[in-house]
């Protein structure tokens, strides 16, 4: 499985981004697997922000509720996470996860 992160980059607070997660290699079809967003802070844990379920469940982090939206496009092998009203506090390198795989993450950096 490899999965491969795209979309972030340096915005303002009160900005937007869009996440893009492209799985490939995949030992099934994309549509029967839970995916998620998980981010991480330099120096500490990494932390579960956003989970999208093979049959469209879906669940936040509180402090990402109202801001932040999971979608998934399985025609794509595509999942994507938007981010609106971003905080300084939400600046972190961002992964996608399928299961215990991970991908290399895109850092997301929220600074005026």
């Amino acid at each position: 499985v490899q999965l491969v992160e795209s979309g972030g980059g340096l915005v303002q607070p009160g900005g937007s981004l869009r996440l893009s997660c492209k799985a490939s290699r995949l030992r099934s079809t994309f549509s029967r697997y839970n995916m998620g967003w998980a981010r991480q802070v330099p120096g500490k844990d990494l932390e579960w922000v956003s989970t999208i379920t093979n049959e469209g469940q879906i669940g936040y982090i509180d402090s990402v509720k109202g801001r932040f939206t999971i979608s998934r496009d399985n025609a794509k092998n595509t999942m994507y996470l938007q981010m609106d009203n971003l905080k300084p506090e939400d600046t972190a390198v961002y992964f996608c996860t399928m299961g215990a795989v991970k991908g290399k993450g895109t850092l997301v950096t929220v600074s005026s």
